[in-house]
């Protein structure tokens, strides 16, 4: 167990303890104290507050607020209405509730006291709302965060509209590269789309108590090309990127890279704009493979180090089905055989390829293996072709003699995943693999001069990585945007790991998804 979560751990037991003594003072069972959302229920009914502040607190973000501005309330019941008081209830509840406990000098005043304090009541919503913000952002800063699933690449270990809590303990509470930012907002305001923060003060790369990400984590990172965007929500956002653009117009155009980046900038300059590391996309992926790994990928089985890796139950892929000639298939005769259409999904788990008799079917292998085909249907694995959209990229310039120009999605591979502490020879094909590294997520100037590397200046034959770097993949493997497409998360991309599914929502609540831990 890290450090952080050690720290973690001790102060909510303090803080657990020392509300439990506040309740004994109050004339409430100290147990209590010590159950999570019971204790509010009997801080409201002590402080003859309406039963439904108590059910506010269950709004997603908004009752981070509600909860707190119930614990100030409880403070205030003790006859603290200071600023210095409420500011301790906050931020160091650890500390000032044992003290508020303990102390033969604070007593439980009740009710009474509150009625008879001299503030108005904007007074109190004011001091209560700030320090419900400033507590809410300390907590989605370095605590927890939640998060909503948007697309179905995680399908099916993780569905569309499942709310989750995103540890930020897990790995290490991150420093935000840009401190003065709204709160509650990631990167844009709403209704007037500016920034929401501003890059007076930049902070450096900094976590606090690091541990590692592990093989097979759910992390929640930045999207590492979304350092260049093209701000158009239509047609760009990250379904296609400013990277993938400039790739895409030199296929189209067949020249050079730098020709297309003209070109791209001529045409969208001033919908291009740049964002910090903490206000790119938060993505969310399974990191298959860690820092020092070699990874590689055959007929869509991932290996690491040579050894085949473990199938997630709930992971889906595609599966070719072929039907007997001149056959249509219906849902009924999908059902029959176990093969569910969820007509709600974005993608949904059958495709038509364009052949006759032949589709494709999203199914996890729990669902393939109860599958019963009729007599002359067959159903085998379904294996992507070679697609020059895959990281590494090559240039037109490259792309004959360079290693990677013949993998696909499901055939990728071998490729070593940086390490700190880790150096490389700098060859022409390291350079293809390894080139963003080096400079973009690492800071350093990359030339090539008279065909040798220069680094900052110097010539180099060897580079010393500054950073771990992780690859991530989907669970949906074969709709999944993810590292094959974009290649490694630097460590100082990385929010939080995904611990639990609180809510999900599917035009209902999921009944079954509630309070599932994250597998």
């Amino acid at each position: 167990m890290s450090i952080g979560w050690i720290i973690f751990i001790v102060c909510t037991l303090l803080w657990h303890y020392g509300l439990s003594t506040m309740f004994k003072k109050a004339g409430i069972d100290s147990w209590k104290a010590y159950i999570p959302f019971y204790n509010t229920w009997c801080m409201v009914s002590i402080m003859q507050l309406r039963k439904q502040w108590f059910f506010f607190q269950l709004i997603p973000i908004a009752g981070q607020f509600v909860t707190i501005w119930l614990t100030i309330k409880f403070v205030e019941h003790f006859g603290r209405f200071g600023f210095w008081h409420h500011a301790a209830a906050v931020l160091f509840p650890f500390i000032y509730f044992p003290y508020l406990g303990h102390s033969a000098n604070e007593r439980f005043a009740g009710k009474a006291v509150v009625d008879n304090y001299k503030k108005s009541g904007a007074r109190e919503w004011i001091d209560a709302a700030f320090f419900a913000i400033v507590a809410a952002t300390i907590i989605r800063t370095f605590v927890f965060e939640a998060y909503t699933i948007p697309t179905p690449s995680m399908e099916k270990t993780l569905l569309v509209n499942d709310f989750l809590f995103v540890s930020k303990f897990s790995y290490g509470p991150r420093l935000p590269n840009t401190p003065i930012a709204m709160p509650f907002v990631h990167h844009t305001m709403p209704v007037t789309n500016a920034k929401s923060y501003v890059e007076w003060i930049k902070l450096p790369y900094t976590r606090w108590f690091q541990s590692p990400v592990e093989r097979n984590d759910v992390v929640v990172f930045n999207f590492p090309v979304n350092d260049t965007l093209i701000n158009d929500e239509v047609n760009f956002g990250s379904r296609v990127t400013y990277y993938q653009e400039i790739r895409n117009v030199a296929a189209e155009n067949k020249i050079s890279w730098d020709k297309a980046r003209d070109i791209v900038w001529e045409q969208y300059g001033e919908l291009i704009i740049t964002r910090p590391v903490d206000k790119r996309e938060n993505f969310i992926k399974r990191c298959v493979a860690i820092a020092g790994d070699e990874l590689k990928i055959v007929n869509g089985k991932v290996f690491i180090n040579g050894k085949p890796q473990q199938v997630f139950p709930a992971s889906e892929r595609y599966y070719k089905l072929e039907v007997p000639a001149n056959t249509q298939i219906d849902e009924d005769q999908l059902n029959a055989m176990g093969i569910k259409i969820h007509s709600g999904d974005e993608i949904g788990d059958v495709r038509e390829v364009g052949v006759p008799g032949i589709y494709l079917v999203n199914i996890t292998n729990a669902e393939k293996a109860k599958i019963k085909l009729p007599e002359g249907y067959r159903l085998s694995d379904f294996i992507m072709e070679p697609d020059a959209q895959l990281f590494p990229y090559h240039s037109i310039e490259s792309s004959e003699k360079h290693t990677g120009s013949q993998w696909s999605a499901d055939n990728f591979g071998p490729l070593l995943i940086p390490k700190k502490g880790m150096s490389i020879t700098l060859n022409e094909d390291n350079l293809i693999r390894y080139g963003r590294c080096i400079e973009v997520y690492e800071g350093n100037k990359l030339e090539i001069v008279d065909g040798k590397v220069m680094i900052n200046g110097k010539f180099q034959d060897t580079y010393t990585f500054k950073m771990n770097y992780y690859w991530m993949m989907g669970d949906n493997r074969h709709n999944s945007l993810d590292s094959r497409y974009w290649g490694f998360v630097p460590e100082d991309h990385v929010v939080g790991k995904a611990s639990m599914i609180w809510f999900s929502w599917d035009g209902g609540p999921r009944w079954n998804r509630l309070f599932n831990t994250i597998k």
